[in-house]
């Protein structure tokens, strides 16, 4: 059986902007909070922390920073997927060199591999590299699906030890499961789907929520994996209104808003990406105040 990255909540960690740069003070002080909060791992400079709009200097600085900041305290979950193969195998070469314990590959994007190109891509990088991969599936953003066969076929490679479903599909995560066993570890890739995944043997979630919640996103797995279906679902539905409201506009920008409401970092984002819509912000903001977190 192969070791597991983490078990429970991961956080999809934002990286904290300003008009020169990565704003390293605010990044640090947000991981400290997230590890003092229970946080079970970090997932630096993924679709959250905006890494397809980093510089590669960027890229490669915020995880070097996110693994010294952490030294050790929780695992560190690298985002070095790409739309080019060979980037992907580069950056995921520095980030092993670099501590990360882990790597999250997202499926190649904008180029719509067939799943033969999935194969062979995430095969590519996993050969490259001696850390644990775990696959990144998130058809709405990437408009390529990977199939349950294959990543029931990925599964059968040493290094690539889980997958984040972000499909939305309960139905292709149950295919999934029943495919691939104890070869590969699930996690919800959607805050909204993290008790059914958990339901299906799911082992976490890599969550957005546990930017501004990360207690009650840990919580949520903690009492299910306790027994406390109940409670967990219970706490699973009341965040729920919080939780769309996170993804009403395209993520990170309802996240990136909620943080600096908090005071962690400046509501600043790269183009594409724009501030939150004013109704949108009210109404997030308002169900923060629910839940006494501004």
């Amino acid at each position: 059986m192969k070791k597991t990255v983490f078990t429970g909540a991961a956080t999809a960690i934002i990286t904290p902007l300003n008009a020169n740069g990565i704003d390293y003070e605010s990044f640090g002080r947000l991981i400290d909070w997230q590890i003092a909060s229970g946080i079970n791992a970090i997932v630096v400079v993924g679709t959250t922390g905006e890494g397809s709009t980093l510089t590669n200097e960027e890229h490669e600085s915020a995880i070097r920073f996110c693994v010294e900041r952490v030294a050790g305290r929780v695992p560190v979950i690298a985002g070095t997927g790409s739309n080019d193969t060979a980037y992907a195998v580069e950056l995921s070469r520095f980030a092993c060199d670099a501590g990360a314990d882990a790597l999250l590959l997202v499926s190649p994007y904008y180029n719509k591999a067939t799943q033969r190109g999935l194969l062979e891509s995430f095969t590519a990088v996993a050969d490259a590299v001696d850390k644990p991969c775990i696959l990144y599936n998130v058809p709405s953003r990437t408009g390529c699906n990977i199939l349950p066969a294959t990543a029931a076929a990925l599964a059968d490679h040493p290094n690539i030890v889980g997958i984040k479903e972000a499909s939305g599909n309960i139905s292709q995560i149950a295919e999934l499961a029943a495919l691939v066993g104890d070869k590969m570890d699930i996690y919800s890739g959607n805050d909204d789907q993290i008790v059914p995944v958990l339901s299906l043997g799911g082992k976490g979630v890599i969550s957005v929520l546990s930017n501004v919640m990360p207690k009650e996103t840990v919580d949520i797995c903690r009492l299910f994996e306790s027994g406390n279906v109940a409670a967990s679902r219970e706490l699973q539905l009341k965040l729920l209104p919080l939780i769309n409201a996170l993804f009403c506009e395209v993520n990170p920008i309802p996240v990136k808003a909620a943080m600096a409401a908090m005071g962690f970092c400046d509501n600043y984002l790269r183009l594409p990406l724009t501030p939150m819509e004013s109704d949108h912000e009210k109404k997030l903001l308002s169900l923060m105040r629910e839940q006494s977190l501004i």
